[in-house]
């Protein structure tokens, strides 16, 4: 639970892996409990509004189950979009900020290097569906930074990894302190939209690194239609930072 000041950061998501790494990194983030701000409770979400008068929201809280989607798609669509869409509600009533942490899913996947102002979809799954949705919910408040990431927990969780599949995701302990770093510098990111990645490389090149006995897969081993290559640009990030005396960067 954090700080019951108002007027500060308010946080959706605050017990899931990134919302957790970022309330360590950012002590001064207010992250109220999911009995206290379920974001698929229109009412709740209004009265926690209420209660912190927030200056941002940070919203990480998401279902990012992509191949349980498939089965659980209301489940998904509740939290994703539904949730989302009563956040934007609320926050229409306030003067602040909007941060929504979106994923690189949000396009096709099969050219990768996407820029933040490269044409969106269509979707390959329907999870990728949901967060497209619920980034254009988020469009509509005035004030408002969407920022595309992806990351996994450290070590690689699964046994398998796909050669098939590039990207720009990183482990957790690598995205999240830039994504801290961002927040931190909120009033200096004049865009409404970023990529925040690194390098692009294989699922199983990612792997590797804190995983050698993984093995290689191939997309068509999946349960859920995957991309290609969702790697990101993340040139626009890097020009920021070059800028910042961060000392937070690899």
């Amino acid at each position: 639970m954090g700080s019951a000041e108002t007027g500060g950061i308010l946080l959706t998501g605050g017990a899931g892996r990134l919302g957790t790494a970022l309330r360590g990194l950012l002590p001064e983030l207010t992250a109220p409990s999911r009995a206290e701000l379920d974001i698929t409770d229109l009412s709740g979400v209004e009265q926690a509004f209420a209660n912190y008068q927030p200056k941002v929201v940070v919203h990480t809280a998401a279902y990012t189950n992509v191949a349980q989607a498939e089965i659980e798609k209301a489940l998904c669509w509740r939290v994703n979009v539904e949730g989302t869409r009563n956040l934007v509600r609320a926050a229409l009533g306030y003067d602040l900020r909007f941060v929504h942490i979106s994923t690189d899913y949000v396009f096709w996947g099969d050219v990768g290097g996407y820029r933040e102002d490269d044409p969106v979809g269509p979707v390959r799954n329907y999870y990728a569906l949901s967060k497209l949705v619920a980034e254009e919910l988020v469009r509509l408040l005035p004030d408002h930074l969407i920022i595309r990431t992806s990351f996994r927990p450290s070590p690689w969780p699964y046994p398998t990894a796909y050669t098939d599949l590039f990207t720009s995701q990183d482990y957790l302990e690598v995205i999240a302190p830039q994504i801290a770093l961002a927040l931190r510098n909120l009033h200096r990111i004049p865009h409404s939209t970023l990529h925040i990645a690194t390098e692009r490389k294989s699922a199983y090149e990612l792997a590797l690194r804190t995983r050698p006995d993984v093995q290689p897969a191939r997309r068509q081993e999946a349960l859920v239609v995957l991309p290609e290559d969702v790697s990101l640009d993340i040139g626009r990030w890097r020009g920021l930072i070059a800028n910042w005396d961060s000392g937070l960067l690899p």
